[in-house]
Formats: C-alpha cells, sequence, structure tokens
C-alpha cells in the first residue's frame, strides 16, 4: 500500500508498525513509556467518558486511557495501517470497551456518536496544514457540546534556537511537516477552527506539549 503523503514520516508500514512500540521503547530508552503514561494521566479522563482516538496505533494509548474508565465509559480508535490494527485488536480482544475502526482521520467521516474527548498523539504534525485543518473540523464535528480535543505533540517553537541534543535528532527523524508545524500559533488556529479554553501541559524542556482544547458553539 502506497503512502497517501509520501512526504510524510507519521504513515507507517511493514516492520516500523509491526514492531513500533519495540522500536519506540528502544529509542527513548525507556523513556516513553513512563512519559505517555504520565501525559494521559494529565488528561482529566473520567470514569464515563468516551474517547475517539485519532491515528491511533497499536493501542498502546487506547489500553493506558481505558484504565481511567468505569461503567459506561468506551474509546474507538481510527487507524489504516493493518499492521497496527492487527496489534490493536489482539491487545484489546478481551476488552470490549475498546475497538478501533479502518478509517483515515484526514477526510470527513460520521460516527454514530459524539464523544466526550477527541485524542491525537505525535500524528497530527506529520500532515500538510490543508489537511491538519480538515483533521480539527472532524474533531470539532465528532465531539458533543463542551467536548475537548486534546492534542500530544511537539511545543511550538524555532528550530535553529533549540538545543543541539534536541535540534539534531529533530531533523534527522522528522519530516518537512513537522518543521512547518512548530513554528504555527496553534492555539490561534483552533481557535478559527472553534475551539477555546485552552489547557497544557509542557514536557522535556518545553518541547513537547499536551494542548486541550474545549468545543464551542458557533
Amino acid at each position: 500500500m502506497s503512502r497517501f503523503y509520501p512526504d510524510s514520516k507519521v504513515e507507517l508500514q511493514g516492520l516500523s508498525a509491526r514492531f513500533y512500540d519495540k522500536l519506540l521503547n528502544f529509542a527513548s530508552m525507556g523513556v516513553y513509556s513512563s512519559f505517555i503514561r504520565r501525559a494521559i494521566g494529565l488528561m482529566d479522563i473520567r470514569p464515563d467518558d468516551t474517547i475517539l482516538d485519532l491515528g491511533a496505533g497499536t493501542g498502546r494509548n487506547a489500553l493506558l486511557m481505558q484504565k481511567y474508565l468505569t461503567g459506561k465509559g468506551e474509546i474507538l480508535g481510527l487507524e489504516i495501517s493493518q499492521e497496527m490494527i492487527t496489534q490493536f485488536q489482539k491487545k484489546a480482544e478481551s476488552n470490549s470497551k475498546i475497538q478501533v475502526l479502518d478509517q483515515r482521520i484526514d477526510q470527513p467521516f460520521s460516527l454514530e456518536k459524539k464523544y466526550d474527548k477527541v485524542f491525537i498523539s505525535f500524528v497530527f504534525h506529520g500532515f500538510p496544514l490543508e489537511i491538519q485543518n480538515n483533521i480539527l473540523a472532524n474533531a470539532y464535528n465528532a465531539l458533543k457540546d463542551n467536548g475537548r480535543f486534546i492534542m500530544l505533540d511537539f511545543n511550538e517553537f524555532v528550530t535553529e534556537e533549540t538545543p543541539l541534543y534536541f535540534r539534531i535528532p529533530f531533523k534527522v527523524v522528522e519530516c518537512k511537516y513537522a518543521f512547518e508545524y512548530v513554528e504555527r500559533n496553534w492555539k490561534q488556529i483552533m481557535a478559527e477552527s472553534g475551539f477555546g479554553d485552552f489547557r497544557e501541559n509542557l514536557f522535556f524542556k518545553n518541547h513537547i506539549r499536551l494542548l486541550s482544547a474545549r468545543k464551542e458553539a458557533r
């Protein structure tokens, strides 16, 4: 299967998709595991929340979020990589509250219900701006009134002003869209898309951000 966006690095296939979790743990020397647990712990997940996970990957994040859910809480992941969908289904096979759907997040879609939270983790930066606007519209439409869109991704910064220990791997690993993403004012862009009441948590000397925004009436 060819990539929809050849210049992006968030569409994973083959071995990189099949061993994604292990590769991420190895590349981060185990730091990512504790980091993602901490970030999800800051999402203010309520026991009965319904959560839509955009670009859900292997289901790793969904399982972490599920620990905060009881009763009516449910998670639906949207993913297009068949390798990752297979891993997601295997991880969630004993949990009826977690489902995954083969669905693109960059095009309009319609789901059976609205969600309390829409979450996206280290996927958004890998799309062109016009497609990022589509994803924002999808998140807005998928949310209940006053629901929250939560994005875990790079913070805003000028790449050439970052420390070498961050700048070099960022330049080596990331795609061209990421360099454009980090220099945009995302609170302003998201406000223009109908979001407000911004809250943020910063990590790794402010290079990573958990940004939460409420869906506001238009």
